[in-house]
């Protein structure tokens, strides 16, 4: 492996990549898809009740959906490796491919012989692009101990498989659908925290400064004074109804309306209407009042697995089929199996 990297890093690798690809892909639209898979981790699954709820809903779901395949690929896709059952480790990938867009596993081997299965991390994995713009090898790094993965020009093997949603801009990435509802997602959790605000301020509403002194006016320097500590100190949802200490003739005059007038509650269900819309969850399953789409429960649970789950682990099947075919030959088949419990989940 050093050598392989010392002809990496080299004018032109054996492998066809360029060295200024290699640079351009560590520099540039590598780093910026790191910052925006830890940026959704951080703000939506871990921070977001919405986010958090609807991809363990999807994970969870497909999960239980089991992937079978006759001959050497049944263990390995029911028993991936010593510490994790089948379950947990596809309900790994599949949370990675939601919030991120992209899931890899790393395929050990023994004696050229598949022996069993690691879900990566996304954001610890580098698309390296060839000479034609396409995925040529992939680095993964977890503090200093970092790999590379190539696909074997002559058998087509790669210990390395990657899935990833549709992206109509990029040929290495996955796009995540948290992306397309990031505006959602940044109502949602501001309206969180402006609420919350104004509770801890009392719930105070906000006003105008009136000033009740022999002219009507302030002086200039009072006037930047008056305006500098409103921008500091009481503006932004960390200030919500923050007291102000008034002097110099100054009077406060409440005029906006209360939290339930600016209707903020409603406000934040229709983002999060919006944030379950983007990842395929009917909003009548998160509990969300007001939601009409679906006659019952029973129904929209009928949607869920029609419209989310059963496309993405029938994609997912097909797409192990096609990563383990050179390893396992040209009959390896992955299947997934009809869910369970009737119609109703």
């Amino acid at each position: 492996m050093p050598g392989w990297i010392d002809r990496l890093l080299g004018r032109e690798s054996k492998s066809g990549v360029p060295r200024a690809l290699y640079e351009l892909a560590r520099n540039t639209a590598v780093n910026r898809i790191v910052r925006d898979v830890q940026g959704l981790v951080r703000t939506g699954y871990e921070r977001n009740a919405i986010v958090h709820r609807c991809v363990r809903l999807i994970a969870e779901a497909a999960a239980s959906r089991t992937l079978a395949s006759p001959g050497p690929a049944a263990q390995l896709l029911a028993g991936p490796n010593p510490d994790q059952s089948g379950p947990e480790f596809w309900e790994s990938f599949y949370g990675h491919l939601i919030l991120a867009g992209n899931a890899y596993v790393e395929l050990s081997t023994l004696e050229g012989h598949p022996r069993e299965m690691y879900v990566l991390r996304p954001d610890r994995v580098r698309a390296v692009p060839g000479v034609r713009g396409w995925p040529q090898l992939y680095e993964y790094r977890a503090g200093e101990h970092k790999r590379v993965f190539e696909r074997d020009p002559v058998t087509q093997r790669s210990a390395l498989f990657h899935m990833r949603l549709f992206s109509p801009a990029d040929d290495a990435y996955g796009y995540s659908p948290l992306q397309a509802a990031a505006a959602a997602l940044d109502l949602h959790n501001a309206g969180g925290r402006w609420a919350k605000s104004l509770l801890d301020n009392a719930a105070r509403p906000s006003g105008a400064l009136v000033v009740d002194n022999a002219d009507g006016r302030l002086s200039v320097e009072q006037y930047e004074r008056l305006k500098s500590e409103l921008g500091e100190t009481h503006s932004g949802p960390e200030n919500a109804g923050r007291p102000m200490l008034l002097e110099g003739g100054l009077d406060w005059k409440p005029m906006s309306l209360t939290p339930a007038d600016m209707d903020f509650v409603q406000a934040r269900r229709e983002a999060a209407r919006e944030i379950a819309l983007a990842l395929g969850v009917p909003p009548l399953l998160l509990g969300l009042p007001g939601d009409n789409t679906y006659a019952n429960y029973v129904e929209a649970n009928q949607a869920f697995w029609s419209q989310t789950i059963d496309p993405l682990v029938d994609k997912t099947a097909a797409a192990l089929t096609v990563w383990l075919r050179p390893w396992l030959g040209r009959a390896t088949q992955v299947t997934a199996a009809h869910r369970g419990g009737g119609d109703d989940g």
